[in-house]
């Protein structure tokens, strides 16, 4: 049975396993703890999915709880992948902000169908400075 914590408090070992078994980890800086842990100390609303003792999922966010709420990532392992998962921490996070504020994500391509089928819309109007590219 998959039970469901809020928290960041989580060693970074679980965390990068997750990462890996998710495919999220070769979009992340998971082999650098201290970038990596600071992606969850700062994050003000995680929600984790937890079979047994093994984490299986998680929605790592930054909200101001009033009007926009940025889902930075939604991670399912591999093997729980198509049981509601995904779709579940979703929920959560919207749960935990309130149905008044608006969700936003930047999708990585293999993700660019599930979305969609989650009730996202895609509003192609975002902009993006990539870390280490200069403002000009």
């Amino acid at each position: 049975m998959i039970s469901y914590r809020r928290g960041n408090d989580i060693p970074i070992a679980v965390l990068r396993d997750l990462y890996h078994a998710s495919t999220l980890g070769a979009r992340r800086p998971i082999d650098d703890d201290a970038r990596f842990a600071a992606m969850f100390a700062n994050a003000n609303l995680v929600i984790t999915a937890w079979d047994g003792d093994l984490l299986v999922g998680i929605a790592r966010a930054m909200s101001d709880f009033a009007h926009y709420t940025y889902l930075a990532d939604l991670a399912v392992r591999v093997s729980h992948q198509k049981s509601g998962l995904g779709r579940a921490l979703i929920a959560r996070v919207r749960a935990a902000h309130g149905e008044h504020t608006n969700l936003v994500l930047l999708s990585a391509p293999a993700a660019m169908e599930y979305y969609p089928k989650v009730g996202f819309t895609n509003v192609p109007t975002a902009f993006v400075i990539k870390a280490g590219e200069p403002l000009r």
